[in-house]
């Protein structure tokens, strides 16, 4: 069955209520304390795992928030399914790489590499803004010329194009507005301030509200268009 009739047969009211309950979900298990820590062991002893369903469910929401904002109905993004799945595998590379640059700011902070001021509140700021700032300067431009390729691809397969190639998308890509917003504007004003609270949190729950971010982030984009 084609995208276009995936879509026509599910009615935007379905659509809706699967995202609001996916999301009511997520809140009830954080909210009780008894599923809450279920959660946390979860996501300490099978961090991709988990990371891979958060960003595979959160990040997909928070497109289709963007869709319900841009057209004004709630529809499916096209080819839906391989999005989902390039979403989970993103989680997996960002738990990882949360985890990566936290532990790395952590030693270098030790060792004297980084301002390391006394224990306390500063310290856990000053250490969430180095890990924030690294990752989001070293590994966020790459993710996200990443995702914009995918996202092109798939744009591009659902408008008839059998075979895009690595050029023909590329070539169709907005590499302007790519750096001179998403880069030097959302990573600066959005994404730098939003992860050093993130790493602020307790380890369990910073992949979830990373993957939670997506859906802010959706919603700027789709304001800006």
């Amino acid at each position: 069955m084609s995208e276009r009739k995936t879509k026509r047969s599910i009615p935007g009211a379905l659509i809706a209520a699967a995202c609001i309950l996916i999301l009511a979900a997520f809140a009830l298990i954080l909210i009780v304390p008894s599923s809450r820590e279920v959660f946390k062991t979860l996501s300490s002893e099978h961090p991709y795992i988990m990371g891979f369903i958060k960003f595979a469910l959160l990040a997909t929401i928070g497109e289709i928030l963007a869709l319900r904002i841009k057209k004004k109905e709630w529809a499916l993004p096209v080819l839906v399914v391989p999005r989902i799945i390039i979403w989970g595998l993103i989680g997996i590379a960002i738990t990882f790489m949360m985890k990566f640059f936290s532990n790395g700011v952590s030693a270098m902070m030790e060792k004297g590499l980084l301002p390391n001021p006394p224990e306390g509140f500063w310290r856990s700021l000053l250490r969430a803004f180095f890990t924030a700032a690294l990752m989001n300067l070293c590994f966020g431009p790459v993710f996200m010329a990443f995702h914009k390729c995918t996202d092109k691809y798939l744009e591009l397969r659902a408008s008839g194009v059998s075979k895009p190639g690595l050029k023909g998308v590329i070539e169709s890509i907005d590499w302007h507005g790519f750096v001179s917003f998403t880069l030097f504007k959302t990573i600066p004003l959005f994404w730098i301030p939003a992860h050093t609270l993130t790493f602020m949190l307790p380890s369990e729950y910073q992949v979830i509200v990373a993957a939670a971010l997506s859906i802010a982030l959706g919603i700027i984009l789709s304001l800006k268009k």
